[in-house]
């Protein structure tokens, strides 16, 4: 092993990066597997979109829905994770 190999494997800065990397991937693992997906395509819905709910907890995107043959059990918008966090509702109508 030459000097500079020896140099290139004790630069903090490759470990850092290493890391760095590693905890991105933990990251994004960690929220993919909360995030819903069609039971078909395995396509994240986009929020705001529509998904449809069938039977056995199925849920089909919208792109897949015509494709389904399933009784339709109920369907929802795609809500954002800071929906009910920061947007307030008020109704100002008159009662």
């Amino acid at each position: 092993m030459g000097t500079n190999e020896h140099e290139a494997l004790q630069d903090p800065s490759r470990d850092m990066g290493q890391l760095e990397l590693a905890l991105l991937r933990r990251g994004v693992d960690q929220r993919a597997a909360g995030d819903e997906r069609c039971s078909r395509c395995q396509r994240t819905p986009l929020i705001g979109e529509r998904v449809y709910l069938y039977g056995h907890e199925s849920i089909l995107c919208e792109l897949c829905r015509s494709l389904g043959g399933e009784v339709l059990l109920n369907s929802r918008l795609v809500r954002g994770p800071a929906f009910g966090h920061t947007l307030r509702v008020v109704d100002q109508r008159a009662a």
